[in-house]
């Protein structure tokens, strides 16, 4: 394994890179993973990570020198700890990072299937909440409008705790034209409606929609849905974060089917 020691070397400004910028991301078609759980998850679900970092403190660690030895014979470059903590976007960097191929879904579907819908969700908690669970909730597409969070940033990636490897993610969508040619019923959730996601039949095709955290749905996507709905919410609070509301509509949908 190779020691890493300065801030300018190549292949260690080629990750800080990852961590830090979209837009090299978004360029290079290559994402980063931060830690045991997501690296695990990828090799389960996809296969061998591109590269994997670990930092000196994290190479003493069982949970980390086992997983370098499941993905043999892929071999680590070692960090200082503060170069590793320079890369890592945690609070408490747990030591292994490893950089992916981002997976991508063909440019369009073959067939839409019951999926979620979100228009300009801004915040990568609340995108990486909705992907975790959409994936929990067995929703295999999602798609996102121009506009929304970056799907594989870091931060989404640690929110969805590897939803996003049992996911078809779809970035930069078209959500009015998919919500026209879908073929079954487009639900769209709103505050304001007195129709209640438990009172309607959601166990057909169905697309849910959600809109931006404070903005909510545009016109023109609200008038492409079927129905409009709220989350009942008899407490005295204004509204509900919309990871919330997005698992609450996708476990009433699950509750119709198999309930």
């Amino acid at each position: 394994m190779k020691r890493v020691m300065s801030s300018e070397n190549a292949r260690y400004r080629a990750l800080l890179k990852l961590a830090h910028s979209s837009r090299e991301r978004r360029k290079t078609g290559l994402s980063l993973l931060d830690g045991i759980h997501l690296i695990s998850a990828y090799s389960d679900c996809i296969g061998i990570p591109e590269q994997i970092a670990v930092s000196a403190t994290g190479l003493e660690r069982p949970e980390v020198q086992n997983l370098l030895k499941a993905l043999q014979p892929l071999e680590a470059i070692i960090l200082t700890d503060a170069l590793f903590g320079e890369l890592s976007t945690v609070e408490t960097p747990t030591g292994v990072v490893a950089v992916v191929k981002t997976p991508r879904p063909p440019t369009h579907p073959g067939k839409l299937e019951s999926c979620v819908m979100l228009e300009g969700i801004q915040d990568p908690g609340n995108l990486g909440s909705i992907l975790r669970s959409a994936a929990a909730a067995g929703i295999k597409q999602v798609f996102l409008s121009k506009g929304s969070v970056h799907a594989w940033s870091p931060r989404v990636l640690r929110a969805g705790m590897g939803a996003h490897f049992m996911l078809q993610i779809f970035e930069q969508a078209s959500l009015p034209a998919l919500a026209h040619g879908f073929d079954g019923k487009v639900v769209a959730t709103t505050q304001h409606s007195r129709k209640t996601i438990f009172g309607i039949d959601l166990t057909g095709n169905v697309a849910l929609v959600f809109g931006n955290e404070g903005a909510g749905l545009s016109p023109t996507l609200a008038a492409a849905a079927h129905e409009i709905v709220a989350v009942p919410m008899p407490g005295k609070i204004e509204s509900l974060n919309v990871a919330a509301a997005a698992a609450i509509c996708m476990f009433e949908r699950v509750r119709q089917l198999h309930g």
